[in-house]
């Protein structure tokens, strides 16, 4: 079982205690970080939010960029089934010419 680390952030001048395997306390820390950055982000924009409402903007922010970067992925990950498919078609029809 692995070790599992803790670590403070302060975030919005609070400070949180998170604390996650030890392998994945770069993760962690790097999460907090966007957090951080997404959080000012915002508050240049909105200068006027504070507290609950700075954060679920932010919130909705990073969820909104995830949910393009899935569909990026998806539409990727769809265009690369495509093209090997493609590849082996045209590889089935190379063989299957070279035994006749």
């Amino acid at each position: 079982m692995s070790q599992s680390t803790t670590r403070v952030v302060e975030i919005l001048g609070n400070d949180y205690t998170l604390r996650a395997p030890a392998d994945q306390e770069h993760t962690l820390f790097e999460a907090a970080m966007m957090l951080k950055a997404s959080l000012a982000d915002t508050k240049k924009k909105y200068p006027t939010l504070l507290g609950d409402r700075l954060l679920v903007l932010t919130a909705m922010n990073i969820c909104s960029q995830l949910l393009e970067a899935q569909r990026e992925h998806k539409q990727a990950m769809a265009q690369y089934e495509n093209q090997v498919n493609a590849t082996v078609k045209q590889i089935e029809r190379t063989v299957g010419k070279a035994s006749d």
